[in-house]
């Protein structure tokens, strides 16, 4: 009596595609995602502060003022140009001003006098907690 051996065979899963659909979802995640866009331009040294924490719109319109520049929406003008563009907003639109703590008082009186020139008074100061 002939025993009739069959030879099992090894059974293996192809991976091609699951592959495929782990590259498409980290395309999906990739395209999908919203990366933080840089807030700053100038590189800046606030002043600290203890005084309590203010939550800032996403909207509010920034101003960075360091000691030989001035940073308008991440973007390098000089006062001038920033008069032109801060004369186009309505009074009650929300300013986050960022000065560096270098900064002398003159360029700072310059800023505050367009925006009271302008009857721009929804103004946040932004420095660093202690």
């Amino acid at each position: 009596m002939k025993r009739l051996c069959k030879k099992r065979e090894l059974i293996s899963m192809d991976l091609t595609p699951l592959i495929d659909v782990v590259f498409l979802l980290l395309i999906f995640f990739i395209v999908a995602s919203e990366f933080k866009k840089n807030e700053t331009i100038l590189n800046l040294s606030l002043p600290n502060s203890a005084s309590k924490e203010n939550i800032v719109e996403k909207k509010a319109i920034v101003i960075e003022l360091s000691e030989k520049k001035l940073a308008y929406k991440t973007s390098e003008i000089d006062f001038v140009q920033l008069e032109q563009k801060l004369s186009l907003l309505q009074k009650d639109s929300q300013l986050t001003v960022k000065i560096d703590k270098e900064v002398k008082y003159k360029r700072v009186v310059k800023l505050l006098d367009i925006l009271n020139k302008l009857q721009l008074s929804n103004l946040l100061l932004i420095t660093k907690s202690q």
